[in-house]
């Protein structure tokens, strides 16, 4: 990317047990952290430069140091408290962009992913099979044929696709590590549509329904083949101590395991990711040391060296590293209540729009020229562009009145709002920079995915097809 910078050590792992309370996120209330100087700095440059204004009224913005940090910090977490091997799969669904992908790559993570689509990018950005994880509830054959053919680890989600992961072993040798994924029944969150552990969900073999216990020995048993156990049973909103839970009740199988089958057969663990990310606030809590220490704590048998470890973190590594700033276009009043109409809504913060309550986002406010605004804060509605009343980034939000041509930056939004394009009015989306902050004030960027182009929402939409019903 051309962009590198040292590492800073305090204060960069993720974390808190939920989203945060929609009516505490109103503000940017870091003001003086390296964090916080480093996004206003970016900002004001931003202007500065050009690469948002009149034309350009939305922009997105990764900061690179601090994505450099929390790897960094995710990686000494483990190395102090294990010496056998870890890999640190990144969730490539947390940021399907090939230069990040490339610059975690840089900091020696590797990559998880659910579908071609994202193994593409994990090559694309030149991180090798042996550092490739595939995860999925719906893996076809020719998925599992292509990452068995290059050696990728797999995790079968069900006794459907171990039934067709045995077909593949006997046909054809392989060199990847296979395991299955459990669910391990632990409970979950405070937002359900993401927690993966309930009694219920869609993901892995339901280890406490009658006969699970007994069928997964019985698999592992029958196939010598079988080296890894998976689990994912963190998520946003799910408390430190039921994620905790969840990793020990993998231990235990693991163990149960190894000891019917009279050796270590099962050698790696894989704890998955979903580490909490705070919301609230600048500072990034739990950290990942904090978590470690959790599992230490809980599970002290996974860090005496004999199992290696896979992670699959994502939203905690990038979440806080994010910034989405956008212009306001107008300014109106409606039944009393100020509204800024800005130009970023529902096509880069779904989440946020339509689940205020478990997503929502800090907003910090700037002038035109890129400086933090001052001034009373006045309770108001921010605004995006799209056609529905419920297109908001944030309401009776208290914020410095906002004026037209003013900017407003949404915080937070690393991970995930760029793996989200909505196209509802086919709105484009827009260009992602990331940026490195010097000590001396300047700012570097570079730029990470360009806008998208009128032309290639026509082209998306089937202009090359115009005429394709014509005489149906």
């Amino acid at each position: 990317m051309g962009i590198r910078e040292n590492a800073e050590s305090a204060g960069n792992a993720e974390g808190a047990d939920s989203a945060g309370d929609a009516e505490s996120t109103g503000r940017a209330d870091s003001a003086g952290s390296p964090s916080a100087e480093r996004r206003d700095a970016a900002v004001r440059a931003a202007v500065e430069q050009g690469l948002v204004g009149r034309d350009i009224p939305i922009a997105a913005f990764l900061d690179i140091t601090g994505i450099r940090a929390s790897a960094a910090a995710l990686k000494s977490a483990f190395a102090a408290a294990t010496s056998a091997p870890v890999l640190h799969a990144f969730a490539v669904k947390a940021a399907p962009l090939v230069p990040v992908l490339r610059l975690l790559r840089e900091e020696g993570l590797g990559a998880e992913v659910a579908s071609p689509g994202e193994l593409a990018l994990a090559r694309a950005a030149g991180i090798r099979p042996a550092q490739t994880v595939l995860d999925s509830p719906a893996k076809t054959p020719a998925e599992l044929r292509e990452a068995l053919a290059l050696g990728i680890a797999v995790n079968a989600d069900n006794p459907q696709e171990l039934a067709r992961l045995d077909a593949l072993v006997r046909s054809a040798p392989s060199g990847s590590p296979l395991g299955i994924r459990v669910n391990p029944q632990t409970g979950g969150g405070s937002i359900e549509a993401l927690s993966t552990a309930t009694s219920t969900s869609k993901f892995g073999v339901a280890l406490r329904d009658e006969g699970a216990r007994d069928w997964l020995i019985r698999a592992y048993l029958d196939r010598p083949w079988l080296t890894r156990l998976h689990i994912h049973s963190g998520s946003q909103g799910i408390p430190l101590d039921l994620h905790v839970q969840g990793i020990r009740a993998l231990y235990e199988l693991a163990e149960e395991i190894n000891a019917r089958a009279g050796r270590r057969q099962i050698d790696t663990l894989d704890i998955g990711g979903g580490l909490s990310v705070n919301f609230t606030s600048d500072e990034e809590t739990p950290t990942y040391a904090e978590f470690v220490r959790a599992l230490q704590r809980s599970v002290p048998g996974l860090f005496t060296g004999s199992y290696g470890l896979v992670t699959e973190f994502g939203r905690s590594l990038l979440a806080k590293h994010g910034t989405i700033l956008a212009r306001v276009e107008y300014t109106k009043t409606s039944g009393g209540r100020p509204i800024a109409v800005t130009h970023a809504g529902a096509q880069v913060a779904t989440r946020t729009v339509y689940a205020p309550h478990s997503w929502p986002l800090r907003i910090a406010a700037y002038d035109p020229k890129g400086r933090p605004k001052t001034g009373p804060e006045t309770a108001q509605d921010v605004a995006g562009p799209a056609c529905f009343a419920g297109d908001l980034l944030a309401a009776d939000r208290p914020l410095p009145l906002l004026e037209q041509d003013d900017w407003v930056a949404a915080l937070d939004t690393g991970a995930y709002y760029f793996a989200h394009p909505y196209a509802y009015n086919s709105l484009a989306r827009p260009a992602i920079h990331g940026f490195a902050a010097e000590a001396d004030g300047t700012v570097r960027f570079a730029l990470v995915r360009e806008a998208q182009t009128v032309a290639e929402i026509v082209a998306e939409s089937g202009g090359e097809q115009l005429r394709a019903l014509d005489g149906m």
